[in-house]
């Protein structure tokens, strides 16, 4: 069972909260830019293979020569 000291005051919150360094956002900011660029790559893969397909593939997948050609010329960021 816990025991509590009733007779010494409560420590402040800066006390007990974590220090942060000068880096400590700087992180997960990185990580979150690593995301972001990874998923323009991955764009860009996706729309070559798909720029790729014939007609036929296309079709199988649902989608028209003129939408894979206006997907195909979005830019990377889109």
């Amino acid at each position: 069972m816990p025991t509590f000291d009733l007779l010494l005051p409560p420590q402040p919150y800066a006390r007990w909260r974590p220090a942060r360094g000068a880096g400590y956002h700087l992180l997960p900011t990185l990580a979150a830019g690593v995301r972001v660029v990874a998923r323009w790559i991955e764009r860009v893969r996706q729309r070559r293979v798909l720029a790729g397909l014939d007609d036929a593939m296309l079709r199988d997948i649902g989608i028209t020569r003129v939408e894979a050609v206006r997907e195909c010329e979005k830019p990377f960021w889109r």
